[in-house]
This record gives C-alpha cells, sequence and structure tokens, in this order.
C-alpha cells in the first residue's frame, strides 16, 4: 500500500502536464466566436386596424427576416420598435419623438398616412433622423420640405399623367375628382388638373369642372347626397382618389344612385388598386397599378405563398381573397429590405455611438421638442438609403431625390369579384401601349365598362333635369340680311322663333352631337358683336349664335368653334360703260404683236410678188420709187382685195392666194370682234381694286355693326370717309346717288346684296381672308371641342350645301344674266401663227423657187461675170443686181408682146424687134463696152440677116448707140457664135 502511494496514478500525471502547458501557451492562440451583430434600432409606426396597417405588420418582418436569411453573417441586425398611431397625428407624432429620444431609433419606417408623414418628418429632419415611408403617397410630403424624409413609394402625382392619357384615349373631356378631403386627396387633384389642361396635343385637353371633396369621416348619407348631386350634373367621368373605407361608401352610393350603369365611366387611383380585396369594387372600373416587371419569377411566386400564409395567422379574422400582395405590400417589403441593407453598407461602427437624444439627458420629457440632440450617423444612413439600389420585389429600388423612380403604370379593368384583367400599360415616355417592352403596339385592350357594357362612355351628358344653355342672338336685323339669320317672338304665344342660314347650321350641328343639348335662344338688343362678345365672356349667356367673325381680340373673351363658313373682305362697286371713251377703239381687236404680224408679212408678201414678177411683167418695172410703191400698194391692197396688178407668174400667184385666204380671215375676224366692242356694252368696275379705292377721294360704306371700321382705321384708311349703314337698301341708295363709291364687306353680305341688287354693281376680288364665321362660348366650355367636330362633319356632306342653296342660292352674285360684266379680250397672234407659218413658208417658197429657176437660165452669165479678171466683188454683186433687174426677154410676155409691135412696125425687117428703154438699170442711150464682159475671143462676124439674127445698124428709128435685138426663142445666136469660135 506503501508503495502504491509513493507513486501516484497516470491520469493525476497528464492532468498536472495539461495544466502545465495551459499556462506556458499563450491565450491568443485561444478560438474565439465571432462577435454579435450590432443592433440597430428603427421604429416603425403604423395604424395596425387599417388595411395598410395590417399589410405592414406582416411584410415588414418578413422582408428582415429574408434580408437576414440571404445574408447570415451581417455584422448589423435590424430591430423594429413598433407604434400604433390609431390614425392619428399627435400619436403618430407622440411616437416619433418618443422613438427618437427615449428608444435611440436610428431610422423610422412610415407612418402610413400622409398626414402624420407630414408632422413626422418635420421632427425627424429636426433630429437627423431618415424616415423611409412606404404609405405616404401624397404630394404635400417630399424630399423638399424635409430632407431627412425619402419615400419608398410612388407619388401620386406620378399617376396624374397615366389619369390624362386615359382621358384622351376614351375622347373624356370633363373628369370629375371624387377624393378625401385631406392631405392625402386634396394634394392630388391640383396635379390632376394640371396635367388634364396641358396635355399635348390640345385636342387630348381635358378639364376638371367641379370637384367632389367628401371628409374622411363622412358618413353614407352624406357620400350618397355628394353623388346625387353628381348624378344632376353633366359629367359621367370619375376618378376616386381616397382611402379604402371612404372607397366603399362612394362605391355603395353610386350603385344605389344608378352610376354604375351604361355611359359612366370610373378610374381608381393606385392607393385603392392595390387593395382590390379590401374595398371590392364594382365591375368595369378601370385601376391604376404600378408595374411590376418580375411579377411571375420563381422568388416572387415563392414570396407570395409565403406572405399568404403569414398574413392570415397574423390576421386569423381576414378574407382569404384580402391575401394579396399589393403595391403597399411590395413597397413596405422593399422599404425595409433597403434599410437593412443600408445599416449593414455603412456598418456597425457608425451604430456603435451613442444615439441622438436629448442634449444633457432625458430630462426634457418625450414632449420636449427643443431638445432634440443631434448626431452625425444620421447623414450617413440617410445617405446610405439613398445610394441603395437592387431589384426588389415592385422593380428596381432607387430613390432620385428622395422619391421612388416611376417605371411604369398597369392598366387593369376590374371583373367580378375583384379581380383583375390587364389593359395596358403606360409610361411617360411612350403613353398607352398594349404590351409591355412594345411602344409602337399603342392602344388598349377592350374594356368592359359598368353594367357589361362595351361601348366606351362619352365622359357627359346632358340630363334633362339640368338647365337648358341660355344662346345669347341679337335682334332686329335688316329683312336684306334676313337669309343670315332672323330672330321672330311670336305675340300670342311670346314663343322666340329663330331662322336663317346660322341658325340652320347650328342646329344641325347639335343635332350630330352625341348627347342631347336643351338650349334656349335669348333675343339681345342690337349692339356691337364685340359687346356681345365680351358679355358671353363674362357669364351673362352661356353662347353667342350669330354671325359672329372670328378675331384675335374677340378670342381673348370666349372660345369659338371651327368656322362654320368661310369669309373675306371684298369690295362692291358700281359698273360703267366704257365704250364712248375710247377714240382709238378700232385698234383694240387685234393685240400689238398680231398688228406688228400682219404688217410684217404685208410687207414680205408684197415683195415676194415683187421678186417673181418684176422681170416678166411691166407693171412691177420702172424707177425704184416706183417699184417701191408697187411693192407696198399691192401688199396693203390685198387688206381689201383691192390689188388690179396682172400677174404673170404662177409663183406669184400661188403666193398671194395663199395670202389672201389669211386675209379673209383676218378680216373677218377684226369685223366680228370690232362689231362686239361697238354695240355690246362694256361694263367695268368704276374703282378696280383696293389701291384704287384708298387713293381716291370717295366715300365707303361699311356696316353698323361690323368690325370693319376698326379694321380699316387700324389699316391707316382716313376714318372720315367711312360711312356706316345698317340696311342693305340704304348702301343701294347711297350707290346710286352717288354717296359712296364702294361698299367694303365681308362676302356673305355682300353675296347677298348683289342676289338682290346685281344689275349696276359688281364685286372685285378679294383683298385678304377673315376668320369666318363661327359660335362664341365662354372659355373653358367642353361644348366647342365637340361642336368643332360636328361642324367638321356637317360640312363633308351634303346637308351644309341644301342649307347655303335654301339660303343663298345655287351661284354667287346675280341669278340672272342682264346686266353682268361683259368683256371682250383682243386676238393675238397665238390664235393665228398656224395661219401665218402657211403663208410664210409658201411665200418664201415660191421665192426660193424663182431664185433657182433665175440662177439655173442665167447661169453662164453668171459664170462669166463670177470670173473676170480685175473686178472688185463690189463691181461683181452689182453686175449680178443689173442682171437680176433685167427684163427676162425669153419670157412669153415679152415674146408676145415683141411680136405684136413686128408686125404693126413699118419698113422694118420681119426679124428685127425693137427694145424700148424698161428697167432703169437696163443699157440706154450709151455704148456698152463688151469688154466688161471679158469676152477675149474677137467677136463673130456679121451673118446675113435673118429671122432670129442680132441686127446691129443705124436707122430703124433707133438712135446712135441702141442697141437692136431680134428675138431669139430657140437660142440660134448661141449656136452661131459657138460654130464660129469652132470654125476659128
Amino acid at each position: 500500500m506503501a508503495g502504491h502511494a509513493r507513486h501516484p496514478p497516470f491520469h493525476l500525471a497528464v492532468a498536472l502536464l495539461l495544466g502545465l502547458a495551459s499556462l506556458i501557451i499563450p491565450p491568443t492562440s485561444r478560438a474565439q466566436p465571432p462577435p454579435p451583430p450590432v443592433t440597430v434600432p428603427v421604429g416603425l409606426i403604423i395604424d395596425a386596424d387599417s388595411p395598410v396597417g395590417r399589410i405592414a405588420r406582416t411584410t415588414i418582418p418578413m422582408a428582415l427576416d429574408d434580408f437576414y436569411a440571404a445574408f447570415p453573417n451581417a455584422s448589423t441586425r435590424v430591430r423594429l420598435l413598433q407604434h400604433d398611431s390609431g390614425g392619428d397625428v399627435v400619436a403618430a407624432a407622440s411616437a416619433a419623438l418618443q422613438l427618437m429620444t427615449t428608444q435611440g431609433a436610428r431610422a423610422i419606417l412610415g407612418p402610413q398616412s400622409s398626414v402624420e408623414s407630414a408632422f413626422v418628418a418635420d421632427l425627424a429632419t429636426r433630429a437627423q433622423v431618415p424616415v423611409v415611408s412606404f404609405s405616404a403617397t401624397s404630394p404635400s410630403v417630399s424630399a423638399a420640405g424635409a430632407r431627412f424624409f425619402s419615400r419608398a413609394a410612388l407619388s401620386d402625382g406620378a399617376q396624374a399623367g397615366a389619369v390624362a392619357a386615359l382621358a384622351a384615349y376614351f375622347g373624356w373631356r370633363r373628369v370629375v375628382p371624387i377624393y378625401q378631403d385631406d392631405d392625402y386627396g386634396a394634394a392630388f387633384v391640383p396635379f390632376l388638373a394640371d396635367v388634364l389642361a396641358t396635355a399635348a396635343p390640345a385636342a387630348a385637353r381635358a378639364e376638371v369642372p367641379y370637384r367632389c371633396a367628401l371628409p374622411a369621416g363622412a358618413s353614407m348619407d352624406a357620400v350618397a347626397a355628394a353623388l346625387y348631386r353628381l348624378e344632376s350634373q353633366q359629367t359621367r367621368a370619375f376618378v376616386v382618389h381616397a382611402r379604402p373605407a371612404l372607397a366603399e361608401l362612394v362605391f355603395a352610393a353610386a350603385a344605389d344612385a344608378g352610376m354604375m350603369a351604361e355611359g359612366y365611366a370610373w378610374v381608381i387611383t393606385d392607393g385603392l388598386t392595390g387593395l382590390l380585396g379590401s374595398i371590392r369594387p364594382p365591375q368595369g372600373v378601370i385601376g391604376l397599378a404600378p408595374h411590376v416587371p418580375d411579377n411571375n419569377t420563381p422568388r416572387m411566386r415563392a414570396v407570395r405563398r409565403r406572405w399568404a400564409r403569414a398574413f392570415l395567422r397574423d390576421h386569423p379574422d381576414a378574407d382569404p381573397d384580402q391575401a394579396e400582395m399589393g403595391c403597399y405590400a411590395l413597397w413596405a417589403y422593399d422599404a425595409a429590405w433597403a434599410v437593412a441593407s443600408a445599416a449593414e453598407r455603412l456598418g456597425p461602427g457608425e451604430f456603435s455611438k451613442s444615439p441622438p437624444g436629448l442634449v444633457g439627458g432625458d430630462s426634457g420629457g418625450p414632449t420636449d421638442f427643443s431638445g432634440l440632440g443631434k448626431s452625425a450617423s444620421g447623414e450617413k444612413f440617410l445617405a446610405a438609403i439613398a445610394n441603395t439600389t437592387f431589384e426588389g420585389l415592385a422593380g428596381r429600388f432607387e430613390l432620385v431625390d428622395g422619391e421612388l423612380a416611376v417605371p411604369a403604370f398597369r392598366i387593369v379593368n376590374i371583373m367580378d369579384d375583384a379581380r383583375e384583367r390587364s389593359l395596358g400599360f403606360w409610361t411617360p415616355e411612350h403613353g398607352l401601349h398594349r404590351k409591355m417592352g412594345e411602344p409602337n403596339n399603342s392602344g388598349l385592350a377592350p374594356v368592359i365598362w359598368p353594367a357589361e357594357s362595351t361601348v366606351v362612355p362619352v365622359g357627359w351628358v346632358q340630363p334633362t333635369s339640368g338647365r337648358k344653355l341660355r344662346i345669347a342672338m341679337p335682334g332686329a336685323v335688316d329683312p336684306g340680311y334676313r337669309p343670315i339669320m332672323h330672330l321672330d317672338v311670336d305675340p300670342a304665344t311670346n314663343r322666340t322663333v329663330a331662322g336663317g342660314f346660322v341658325i340652320e347650321v347650328f342646329e344641325a350641328a347639335v343635332r350630330l352631337l352625341p348627347y342631347a343639348l336643351p338650349f334656349e335662344y335669348v333675343l339681345v338688343d342690337s349692339m356691337l358683336y364685340d359687346s356681345l362678345v365680351e358679355r358671353v365672356g363674362n357669364g351673362e349667356f352661356d353662347a353667342a349664335v350669330a354671325d359672329i367673325t372670328i378675331t384675335a381680340n374677340r378670342s381673348q373673351h370666349v372660345d369659338f368653334t371651327l368656322p362654320y363658313m368661310t369669309s373675306g373682305i371684298a369690295m362692291v362697286v358700281p359698273m360703267r360703260d366704257q365704250r364712248s371713251n375710247r377714240a382709238w377703239v378700232f385698234l383694240k381687236p387685234l393685240r400689238y404683236d398680231l398688228w406688228l404680224v400682219s404688217f410684217v408679212f404685208l410687207i414680205f408678201t408684197g415683195f415676194v410678188v415683187w421678186a417673181v414678177e418684176h422681170r416678166v411683167n411691166s407693171e412691177f418695172r420702172g424707177p425704184p420709187s416706183y417699184q417701191i410703191g408697187t411693192l407696198l400698194y399691192f401688199g396693203f391692197s390685198t387688206l381689201y382685195f383691192a390689188h388690179r396688178e396682172d400677174l404673170k407668174s404662177n409663183l406669184s400667184r400661188f403666193a398671194v392666194v395663199v395670202w389672201v385666204f389669211v386675209v379673209l380671215i383676218l378680216q373677218s375676224s377684226y369685223t366680228a370682234s370690232l362689231t362686239s366692242m361697238l354695240t355690246v356694252p362694256q361694263l367695268e368696275p368704276a374703282i378696280g381694286d383696293y389701291a384704287s379705292l384708298w387713293h381716291g377721294a370717295g366715300r365707303v360704306g361699311i356696316m353698323n355693326d361690323s368690325f370693319m371700321k376698326a379694321s380699316m382705321t387700324r389699316s391707316g384708311f382716313p376714318q372720315a370717309r367711312l360711312v356706316r349703314y345698317r340696311a342693305a337698301q340704304d348702301f343701294h341708295e347711297a350707290l346710286l346717288n352717288g354717296t359712296i363709291g364702294a361698299i367694303v364687306d365681308e362676302t356673305p353680305y355682300l353675296r347677298l346684296f348683289l342676289n338682290t341688287y346685281c344689275d349696276n354693281f359688281t364685286q372685285t376680288a378679294q383683298t385678304n381672308k377673315t376668320g369666318g364665321f363661327g359660335f362664341a362660348f365662354q372659355k373653358g366650355s367642353p361644348y366647342v371641342a365637340d361642336l368643332s367636330r360636328a361642324i367638321l362633319n356637317l360640312t363633308e356632306s351634303e346637308e351644309m350645301s341644301s342649307i347655303e342653296r335654301k339660303w343663298f342660292g345655287d351661284a354667287e352674285g346675280c341669278a340672272s344674266p342682264q346686266g353682268s360684266q361683259f368683256t371682250s379680250d383682243s386676238l393675238s397672234f397665238g390664235s393665228f401663227w398656224g395661219l401665218f407659218l402657211i403663208t410664210g413658208a409658201n411665200s418664201l417658197l415660191c421665192c426660193v423657187l424663182h431664185l433657182a429657176t433665175f440662177l439655173v437660165a442665167s447661169r453662164r452669165r453668171i459664170r462669166e461675170a463670177a470670173s473676170a479678171p480685175g473686178v472688185l466683188w463690189k463691181d461683181r454683186f452689182h453686175m449680178f443686181l443689173k442682171l437680176f433687174d433685167d427684163k427676162d426677154l425669153s419670157s412669153h410676155t415679152f415674146r408676145a408682146k415683141d411680136r405684136g409691135r413686128s408686125a404693126n412696125d413699118a419698113g422694118a425687117s420681119p426679124g428685127v424687134a425693137h427694145v424700148a428703154a424698161g428697167s432703169p438699170l437696163s443699157v440706154s442711150n450709151h455704148t456698152y463696152d463688151m469688154s466688161d464682159w471679158s469676152v477675149s475671143a474677137p467677136s463673130p462676124a456679121p451673118a446675113p440677116a435673118a429671122a432670129g439674127e442680132v441686127e446691129l445698124a443705124a436707122g430703124g428709128g433707133h438712135t446712135e448707140g441702141e442697141v437692136a435685138v431680134a428675138p431669139d426663142p430657140e437660142g440660134i445666136s448661141d449656136r452661131i457664135v459657138a460654130g464660129h469660135q469652132e470654125g476659128q
């Protein structure tokens, strides 16, 4: 035993060794667990019993659990500090103050309503604690007013553009908002009204004629009374923007008032579309909802299933149909994720510091607003939240200036059991389109409206219980202008009966409207139309239907429809006969160009005849002055077919025959035109145009109530020369007696005047256009667009033409041709150039043929003259002219003449012919030097006298030096000379 005691057990030795090792090994080598995450307290202020509050109680904790499940090693962990405000502003402010002071909240999620958010955002900005709201959508609170406020939801102002696009797409010109009268609802209406009034194009604009503001705690009776008032009005397109509790009362009252029937249109904003399971709107309502890009991904489907289970677990009394994630659930989920992500990015270092609290402790109490402290971590936390971006459940989470970016809105059609039916999408860039990502596919799917109607509501109607429109009409219309408009009052029934072109056009346009439009005519005293338009603009009348010209000044007071009749400023002047005032009227039948061409062809034809005849016809020979006179006389005498010269050549005869035919046509045309000018009255305007009127001194008549006086005065026309008349008969008498020289007025009035007094007057060309006749309505009246469209349809139909023919006749101006202005245009060369072409070509051809014949017949002599040495070209040309001017003794005319003369010449040889002096260029009374012809061979010896031979003898009555040549028709002399030369 003793030995065993001296040796300790083995396990005791091992224990001693381990203890010694623990003392030797440094403590830093021990394995330590990671530090616990830093807790980041974040407040949550909601109305726990409201639909949105119930959604937030389930969604936000679930979002935080999902975040830390995705990031298990996060160094920070958000801890929710939930407060129930009960929907009370003071309670929400108190809860926020408690969170920021005593509980050390580093950020606040909520508050739920916009009114609460405005108070809490102000406190948080002073304390520099970020506030992230997921349900305060009113534009009344924003980061612009409270720097530490961030909206993780879409602003209500963003969906105003989508509502305006729907109004323009369906053609609604009036939209009535039904809204909750607090910061949530009232702040949305100005945005909606502005977007509707400034939509582009102008034809797509609409107005908000009246508003229906309902208190948040309104009773069912109050809501029903408000809707009954709306039902008695004209508008049938409504936009509901309220909290779910009030919206349920609105739809129930609308169904009781019969406002969920065919012809009505209802649109709800995204705040109600996201809570369809809670409010259950009637079938046929159109809803707006934020577009969720990844709505059908596996992740989204898994989140929706888990959220539905969690919601039903947290709220056992909830309807299973309400367990659907709407926009508020998506926004709340992403807001909680963003706060957790920003806290993790900021790191535990910032949150290990002391949180903001009361300066000097918490003695100030939760209600001491001046004791709020500030921390630099608040600025960093706000910046981290603002810079956080990720793909959330509602789409990409990104804050721009403290606001969630607007990607797109879904347009849905509410069906039975609050089910959605997609109609399309709206984006700020591309407007409405059926499929997302296909902006070219514009438009929406067909809508099923209330009462299962497929007919698009027009947006408003005129109820039978509504008051009638008061249509002002000027009275005391002159009988001359009754076709334009007249208004009579039956003395027995005191009933106003209107008629005329203007009235029929207005009533026809009203019949084309898609709704009934009760109205009554109100007779007003005769006044200037400018004053009448101002009374309409002041609200004394709803509209004015008359022949009112659209001007820029009048359009400042009222809105005009499109013109139903075009108009222009023109002038009516007397006509005068110009027949007795023209001494040179005989020149007018032909224009100067035809006179000139005729003169040229007269000279040309005379020259052609002379050129052909002067070598063979003695009548065209003689001294130069005599021949020129003969040429001119012959040419001009053909105008009267009085030429007496006996033409010898067939060529000249042919040229003259064609030319006489042309002269015959010219003479006939001239006679007919001159006869018409001398016998038919030549009526012309006494004043040709406006410039002549301006520079003249005559007075001008204008209509009594017309705008012409102001217009002409502005243009600089002397006001003293303007005379105002009321009746068409007064204009007629003033023109006849010379009181005025012209009438300046609009074409419809002048047309009526000429239909009655057309015998002595005419209308000149228009000087400028006007805006035409239009109907005047009060500014902003919805009738303007609808009536303008009806006027366009009426103008394109045959009905407008029949109305115009009924009151103005089939044609403008005079109905009969008597006294109408007659004009006879002078004849020009263009009407006869073909005839001149024929006679010119014919004469030229005859002249060319004659010249060619001459050249062929005289070729030997021409050749000799051309080859003569030492002769200047001027002398050669002179010899050619002498040759062309000489008589053609071989012509049959001279041969017959010479034969007759030789037979009567006593004592002369039968073969001798005596040639008398003829052409002035012929050889006479001198000896002709034959050397001029350059004949080198000696002259042939005289041959025995015989018939046809050349006889050079003195005597026979010839003086010395004359040359007597016997006729040689057969060219015997030429053959004798040729034979003599051969003999030599």
